[in-house]
């Protein structure tokens, strides 16, 4: 197979130049990809909430299985691109296998219970420095991936700037809610910028988040496309939205003629009892509604990746926001899951509060042993209250919906947990 001349030693490149191993058969974009999908930080996703809490339902969607129908959107948008011809032919292309490491690992960040457990570790974190659901899986891939001492994956340029899809550090936005890198993390966007300076017109927050590679931008639309169908259609078998909802819902819309028939094309499916199959070739809509288009900028010189940027037909972009509003106002605003993001930030706020009096500023020098030996031992060796924080907020991140709960139990319900309850 000839040399991708999409990509350069400038893509390949890595922090640590470590030297390949005898006999390595596959290139870097592979190592990245066969390293995030044998990561315990992967598997954690497959107990994680993408809608409803994991294991309410066993057909509902997790953040593992959103995450594998966003790589397989990703890699269909690749292949998808490459037959149109243009610029990109059998020697010049976009690596689908870069494009799937990107989409896999884009959520390895995300905590329990969803963005309602991101809201509530970014304000317990404020303090410290923040919590952002991005930031932490750059935090994953770089820092902590692999617990041995610490360390990360050893990315290549390309998957770091991939999953970049914010640019922005916390102390140049502090009042940001979201959409932030954490403030040490400057050296490895740094180093995923090629050591190039970002120009003035590209100022911290929403310009210079909008600046993405290629990949990063295949890989947002992907997550669109993925979630702005998927999550419709669990809320749809969980019963949050039928057909006299989204009729009500709609008429207290002001909508478009193309909004109107996107509304009536749903509603129709749940007539016919045939959501999955035709919100499915929706897919395949939004999949062929991308196209390249040449772009410049301060990187297009050093790389291709930022020579192109990913235009979407407006009308598909429409419909997914349309599917986004619908999902947000009749399922994630509904009192149910309002009653559950409730809960989990009560359950995160307790356990943060107890680790914090125990670890980040503790009332004496020794306690109880609340965490795993060798986290105690990272936060005896921190030097400040924000590193110490900064593990703490690692290990409640990590955890899995049903982890959260049972250690939430363990600290607090007096009638849970025995001495043989490891887990």
């Amino acid at each position: 197979m000839p040399a991708n001349r999409f990509y350069t030693q400038f893509d390949f490149e890595k922090h640590d130049k470590r030297p390949a191993q005898d006999g390595e058969y596959r290139n870097a974009f592979q190592i990245d990809r066969d390293r995030i999908i044998h990561s315990s930080a992967f598997r954690r996703l497959q107990s994680k909430t993408q809608v409803f809490l994991s294991g309410e339902y066993d057909f509902y969607r997790t953040r593992l299985t959103h995450s594998i129908e966003v790589a397989q959107i990703g890699r269909s948008i690749c292949a998808w691109l490459a037959q149109q011809g243009g610029v990109l032919g059998d020697d010049c292309f976009i690596d689908s296998d870069l494009v799937e490491s990107v989409c896999l690992s884009h959520d390895l960040g995300h905590p329990p219970f969803g963005h309602a457990g991101e809201r509530t570790l970014h304000r317990l974190m404020a303090p410290y420095g923040g919590f952002e659901g991005n930031a932490q899986t750059l935090r994953i891939l770089t820092q902590t991936l692999f617990s041995e001492g610490r360390a990360g994956m050893n990315p290549t340029r390309a998957l770091l700037d991939g999953v970049l899809k914010y640019k922005t550090l916390h102390a140049e936005t502090p009042q940001a809610k979201n959409h932030y890198l954490y403030d040490d993390q400057e050296s490895w966007l740094d180093f995923a910028m090629g050591h190039q300076a970002f120009p003035v017109e590209l100022t911290p927050g929403k310009a210079r988040n909008g600046f993405k590679s290629i990949e990063c931008q295949i890989m947002d639309w992907a997550d669109d496309t993925a979630y702005s169908l998927n999550d419709l259609a669990d809320g749809i078998h969980a019963g949050f939205i039928n057909v006299s909802k989204v009729e009500r819902w709609a008429a207290e819309q002001t909508l478009g003629s193309d909004d109107s028939a996107n509304v009536e094309f749903l509603c129709k499916a749940m007539r016919d009892g045939r959501v999955e199959g035709r919100l499915n070739r929706l897919i395949g809509e939004g999949i062929r509604a991308t196209k390249l288009v040449p772009a410049a900028n301060f990187l297009s010189q050093s790389t291709k990746r930022h020579q192109f940027a990913l235009e979407i037909d407006p009308a598909q972009r429409r419909r997914a926001d349309l599917h986004k509003k619908i999902a947000l106002d009749l399922v994630f605003l509904s009192p149910q899951l309002q009653q559950l993001d409730h809960k989990a930030d009560f359950i995160l706020k307790r356990v943060f509060e107890v680790l914090h009096d125990r670890y980040i500023e503790p009332r004496q020098s020794k306690g109880l042993h609340l965490m795993p030996q060798s986290i105690e031992q990272e936060i005896q060796k921190a030097g400040s209250a924000d590193e110490r924080a900064r593990l703490v907020c690692d290990w409640i991140a990590n955890m899995t919906d049903h982890f959260a709960f049972r250690t939430y139990r363990r600290l607090f319900d007096a009638g849970f947990g025995s001495i043989t309850d490891f887990v």
